[in-house]
C-alpha cells in the first residue's frame, strides 16, 4: 500500500479505478449509460476540476502569497523555480477544464442559452437560470483572468520556461504585483461564484 500512495500517478489511477467500480455497480443495479448518465458524468468531472482550480486559487492566496515574505530569501527560489511553476500549470489547466465541462454540462441540460443570458429569455422568471448564469459567468471571468493575465505576467515574474531572462527586476516586480491583484479578484469572485452554483441547485 505505501508503494502505491508514495506514487501520485498510481494513487490517482487507484481513485478513478474505484471510481469506475462504484459505475460498474451502477450498471450492476439497473442503471444505465444514458442521457442522465452523461449529465452526472460531465457534472463530476466539473467538479473535480473545479476542486483543483479552485483549491490551487485558495492556497496560493491563502498560503503562498502571505507566507513569502518570511520566508528566508536564500529559500525563495525553491518557490519561484520550482513549487510556483507546477502549481500554475495544474492551476491553469484545472481552469481551462472547468469552464469547458461547465458549458458541456449546460449544453447537456438544454439550457445553455439561457444561462449564458441570466435568464433573461425567460423574462428573469427562472431563478435557476439567474444563479447558475451569475455564476458561469464568475467563473468565465476567472478563467480570463487566468489564462491572459495571471499566468503571462506570472512568466514574466518568475521567468518561466527561461522566457524572459533580460526582463528588468522592477518589471518582474510589477508582473509580480499584478498577477497578485488578478488573483486576489479571483479569489473574491470565487465566493459568489460558488454561493449561485450551490444556490442554483438549493435555493
Amino acid at each position: 500500500m505505501a508503494g502505491l500512495l508514495t506514487n501520485l500517478r498510481n494513487a490517482v489511477i487507484t481513485g478513478f479505478v474505484l471510481a469506475a467500480l462504484l459505475a460498474a455497480a451502477y450498471l450492476a443495479m439497473g442503471g444505465a449509460f444514458d442521457a442522465n448518465y452523461w449529465r452526472f458524468f460531465f457534472r463530476w468531472l466539473h467538479v473535480l476540476s473545479g476542486v483543483m482550480w479552485i483549491g490551487l486559487l485558495w492556497y496560493f492566496n491563502f498560503v503562498q502569497i502571505p507566507t513569502m515574505p518570511s520566508i528566508p530569501d536564500e529559500l525563495k527560489p525553491a518557490v519561484g523555480k520550482h513549487i510556483a511553476p507546477a502549481a500554475l500549470w495544474w492551476f491553469r489547466w484545472g481552469a481551462m477544464s472547468t469552464i469547458a465541462t461547465g458549458l458541456i454540462l449546460a449544453w447537456l441540460n438544454g439550457y445553455i442559452v439561457q444561462v449564458l443570458t441570466m435568464g433573461a429569455l425567460d423574462g428573469f422568471a427562472v431563478r435557476t437560470h439567474l444563479m447558475l448564469g451569475a455564476g458561469m459567468w464568475f467563473g468565465i471571468i476567472m478563467w480570463f483572468n487566468v489564462w491572459f493575465i495571471i499566468w503571462p505576467n506570472q512568466q514574466k515574474a518568475l521567468n518561466i520556461d527561461n522566457k524572459y531572462p533580460d526582463l528588468a527586476a522592477d518589471a518582474k516586480a510589477t508582473a509580480a504585483r499584478k498577477a497578485m491583484l488578478f488573483s486576489r479578484t479571483n479569489t473574491v469572485l470565487s465566493i459568489p461564484m460558488l454561493f449561485a452554483m450551490v444556490g442554483a441547485q438549493n435555493l
